[in-house]
């Protein structure tokens, strides 16, 4: 039986990313940390963690008369 190879590993990398990024960008925005998005790495994690997304408290909408924050300043070269 063959072990991986490079390419492969590449593959899955990719593919992590690919999920993981955005993933991690969406929990960033709803006020949570991003680490959680190392529940989708372990089997079975993936939905107890679905399920905590959903029906935990979202401190973005503790507060939901409160203004909204003011927007990051993007990397400016100039």
């Amino acid at each position: 039986m063959a072990s991986f190879g490079p390419l492969h590993w590449f593959i899955v990398l990719f593919v992590l990313a690919l999920f993981g990024i955005p993933a991690a960008i969406i929990l960033k925005r709803a006020g949570l940390h991003p680490a959680w998005v190392l529940l989708g790495l372990i089997p079975g994690c993936l939905f107890v963690g679905l399920w905590i997304f959903a029906l935990a408290r979202w401190p973005v909408l503790v507060n939901p008369g409160a203004p909204p924050p003011p927007p990051k300043k993007r990397w400016d070269p100039a």
